[in-house]
């Protein structure tokens, strides 16, 4: 078993603990009677952050420098051969993802590229199942999966005209000439993008591998550009060891991947270098030397790059031949990907948990305390009773009437709030939501297609994005006085009622306001340097339009159930508070009465409180220790793991 493998098994192991931690602390939650809907809404949220939790590894190459060769040395040699195609020329020839989807039976699903020709990204494609070509795929049968993944490589032949419509001929290519054969036809992919669903064991646990069709595609695929390789997790950059860094390879590494976290680049072929005419530290210091070039032309430190020999290590995982597996140098990269990829991604996840696990518990917590307090104080209440007359009760009830009192006035206040609450929650979605998004779309399309310019089509382009930053910060600052609003609120009830409040949940626009600026910086690197567009360039540009549209409907369609979560909880500790201290009330009121009219009953209504007292210090054990092991997984690293199975 790899390294990389093994931190991923424990990775996942880590998730199930979580999960079945959080499990336990959500039954005990039930049990004590603290469970409601905002904390039922915690939960699902929790659960599925943890069980929708994906873990993305892009390979980028020019073709024929072994990436698929390397993809199934990772991560499929265990299949006794190769499972992606892999042989001279080019291989991969649409962008693949592999992945899992319990949903839907093992397939190859593949996109095809006259979608190309229509206003929508492979994102929104992927929203309608009857655009796609399906072919089953038999996972029993080695020989059957390399045939059903020799469609990706599938081609066909179009005209020049089809080729621009499609945005994958450009006249000013210097290159583009030679693609054209004697009959005047072009040849493109068969298929847009492919997304093989396939129950391999990391699959399963979480793992999404992304296998790009070359450096050119890079710049004629959005999807490529906008989503895949920006959201990958780790990026693997392909070279290889006899050609080393072509200027291609430096524009690509520059305007798309460089910037990026976990980003790896991997000098493949380096048994084009062993020659048995020359002794092995001839060999070493001949790949030293290659990779030292390729780091300086990269800017990067030399050990961000990885000289291997991807088919020798297939070759020794396979034959089960160690020294060759050792001499490929592969589980050198595949260790460094693991202890660079795995924890970093850990780091997030556990950050994300920790936030909205804390909130919970303190929530729960405080809920509890409310309780304890105001159990805590009818019982000095009613051994204050002992050998009084009914004038000192009659008063008492008077005082519990006056609190009942004040407190209805200042829910009649709250009633007021909610109704600015309401409105302001309502204009949040007025700059946010999906509705006046499509139309700063559709009139940026409109705009597009009337100008017959390069500086109209740019003007264009940046507006929209001008409107969208615009949008969202309008939202945010409804956001803050929500926020404001509810801190005076929470203050109020605190200092007023003795209610165990501290500040309502945080919340900010900032996530998504960065995510867009993103998007424009990738939109300016393709796009911003020409002074004029070639009619290609402008079908090319039209085409990213589609895809940044598609983005940032992802982004806002997140933004907005954010935004819908956050003000379904901001008011609910409020509100748990404000039940729980309306029913200690009535309560209170209630023994009084009852102790009014039958003086005897004073004694059982006491033991009954002094035992409730206890129940709730055992459920506030409990639930705080629950809590602490809760805490316990999400803070457990993989090592431990590892040692603990």
């Amino acid at each position: 078993m790899s390294n990389l493998v093994q931190k991923f098994q424990e990775y996942s192991s880590w998730r199930n603990g979580v999960l079945a931690a959080l499990e336990r602390y959500r039954t005990c939650v039930g049990a004590a009677d603290l469970a409601d809907s905002a904390s039922d809404q915690r939960f699902a949220r929790l659960r599925a952050r943890l069980t929708d939790d994906k873990l993305s590894i892009a390979f980028v190459a020019e073709f024929s420098r072994g990436k698929s060769e390397l993809i199934n040395a990772i991560f499929f040699a265990d299949y006794g051969q190769r499972i992606l195609p892999s042989s001279a020329g080019r291989t991969t020839m649409c962008p693949t993802e592999l992945l899992y989807d319990e949903t839907f039976p093992p397939s190859i699903r593949l996109l095809p590229i006259e979608t190309r020709a229509e206003s929508a990204s492979t994102s929104d494609f992927k929203e309608q199942s009857h655009v796609w070509t399906v072919l089953p795929l038999d996972i029993s049968s080695g020989e059957g999966m390399l045939e059903a993944f020799k469609q990706v490589s599938l081609t066909k032949r179009v005209s020049i005209e089809e080729a621009k419509l499609y945005g994958l001929y450009q006249e000013d290519d210097p290159d583009a000439s030679m693609s054209v054969d004697q009959d005047g036809l072009v040849e493109i992919s068969q298929w847009r993008h492919a997304i093989v669903n396939f129950p391999h064991p990391l699959l399963k646990q979480g793992l999404v591998i992304i296998d790009t069709p070359g450096l050119n595609a890079i710049g004629t695929e959005p999807e490529l550009t906008l989503n895949l390789i920006p959201n990958a997790h780790a990026v693997l950059f392909v070279l290889a060891a006899d050609t080393g860094v072509t200027k291609s390879d430096i524009d690509v590494w520059r305007d798309h991947i460089g910037a990026g976290p976990a980003r790896m680049v991997v000098l493949n072929k380096i048994d084009s270098m062993w020659d048995e005419l020359r002794s092995a530290a001839e060999v070493e210091q001949q790949i030293q030397k290659q990779v030292t070039t390729v780091a300086h032309t990269l800017n990067l430190d030399a050990d961000q790059v990885f000289p291997i020999s991807a088919q020798k290590g297939l070759v020794g995982k396979v034959n089960r031949d160690q020294e060759l597996l050792a001499k490929s140098r592969l589980p050198e990269l595949e260790t460094a990907l693991s202890e660079e990829l795995i924890p970093s991604k850990q780091q997030i996840v556990r950050g994300q948990l920790m936030s909205d696990v804390g909130e919970l518990t303190s929530a729960k917590q405080a809920l509890l305390d409310a309780r304890s307090r105001n159990v805590v104080e009818q019982l000095m209440e009613l051994k204050s009773l002992r050998g009084k007359n009914q004038n000192i009760i009659e008063h008492m009830m008077k005082r519990v009437d006056l609190e009942k009192k004040e407190f209805d006035g200042s829910l009649l206040k709250l009633q007021g709030t909610r109704a600015v609450f309401t409105r302001l929650s309502t204009e949040v979605f007025t700059s946010l939501g999906m509705d006046i998004l499509k139309e700063d779309i559709a009139r940026t399309r409109d705009a597009m297609e009337k100008s017959k310019f390069s500086i109209g089509l740019r003007a264009a382009v940046r507006d929209f994005f001008a409107q969208i930053q615009k949008n969202i910060a309008t939202s945010g600052r409804k956001t803050e006085e929500i926020t404001e609003m509810m801190t005076v609120m929470y203050r109020k009830f605190s200092t007023e009622h003795g209610l165990a409040l501290s500040s309502p949940m945080p919340f900010s626009l900032d996530k998504y306001r960065k995510e867009i600026e993103l998007i424009e910086g990738v939109y300016h690197k393709q796009f911003g340097t020409a002074a004029i567009m070639t009619t290609p360039q402008v079908v090319l540009m039209t085409k990213f339009f589609d895809s940044i549209a598609s983005r940032v409907k992802q982004s806002f369609l997140q933004a907005n159930r954010d935004v819908e979560a956050w003000l379904k909880v901001v008011m609910a500790p409020l509100e748990a508070q404000i039940w729980e201290h309306k029913s200690q009330l009535k309560k209170r009121k209630q023994s009084i009465e009852r102790i009014h009219l039958a003086t005897d009953s004073l004694e059982e209504k006491v033991e009954a409180l002094e035992k409730m007292q206890d129940d709730l210090e055992q459920q506030k054990k409990a639930l705080l220790q629950l809590e602490k092991e809760l805490k316990r997984a999400i803070e457990a690293e993989l090592a431990a793991l590892k040692v603990a199975a």
